[in-house]
């Protein structure tokens, strides 16, 4: 797969997505948000790839923001396009993914580049790491989710208290406040993130996805998560993976997925 502002590397079931703007600090424009909607979308459908690490090229930064010459001039129905686009094509999209996507924190991640790393399931930093929603100090908030995600995450007052400050945080506070599950080495960042995606290929694929639809709708108002949950548990008899897993716990075995 070639893209303009992405490279991905797929190896033993594992997807690597690097955002590939250096120069820029990895900021979203809509270019790379393009990019990253088709090669997810692409890597959705394979199913040789069962786990996704997300990450942005060097060591300076994860995303540094989004692209604030593309929408500086914009005007309210322009802004409000920009977010909804913006939060269909990608930040949604990784959310709901069927399949868990890691975002591997090399640095900055700032704005839209926090929103994003939100987005994903979980999140390791490196201990460079810095991270921050400064939108307000630009006139504007965050718009791809950040002021729903955050406080999901870290609870409403050390949310409201990060989006309207503007502070940015480095990883250990993030640590503290459970924005990310881990903080390691920059030369140990990938290779963490590595040994959790491995973890996660050795459960069930379709067990994985069911348990995502269902933590997702714990934090979804028009559903109720415990009748999604009761929904999905119940799917999960009804499919190969589920026989497959049982007959090699009974029978002493590595269950075969």
């Amino acid at each position: 797969m070639e893209f303009q502002n992405i490279l991905i590397d797929v190896k033993d079931g594992l997807a690597t997505i690097i955002i590939n703007r250096p120069k820029q600090l990895n900021a979203l424009n809509k270019a790379t948000i393009k990019d990253l909607n088709k090669g997810l979308l692409t890597l959705k459908e394979d199913n040789n790839v069962r786990c996704i690490i997300l990450t942005g090229s060097g060591e300076k930064a994860f995303v540094a923001g989004a692209d604030i010459k593309e929408f500086a001039h914009f005007g309210i129905e322009e802004g409000k396009k920009l977010a909804q686009i913006g939060q269909e094509k990608l930040f949604n999209l990784i959310e709901t993914f069927p399949k868990p996507v890691i975002a591997a924190i090399n640095g900055f991640a700032l704005g839209g580049g926090l929103e994003l790393a939100m987005s994903c399931h979980f999140r390791v930093a490196s201990e460079n790491a810095k991270m921050g929603l400064p939108e307000v100090s630009l006139g504007v908030i965050p718009g791809y989710g950040g002021t729903q995600r955050l406080p999901q995450l870290i609870g409403k007052g050390k949310a409201m208290e990060l989006i309207t400050t503007a502070k940015m945080i480095n990883a250990e506070e993030a640590l503290q406040y459970h924005l990310v599950n881990y903080v390691v080495s920059i030369e140990d960042l990938l290779l963490t993130c590595k040994k959790i995606a491995t973890a996660t290929l050795n459960n069930s694929p379709k067990a994985i996805t069911a348990a995502i639809n269902a933590v997702n709708a714990g934090f979804d108002n028009s559903i109720n998560g415990f009748d999604k949950e009761i929904e999905e548990f119940g799917n999960c008899f009804g499919n190969d993976e589920f026989k497959e897993g049982t007959s090699a716990f009974m029978e002493k075995r590595k269950p075969n997925y």
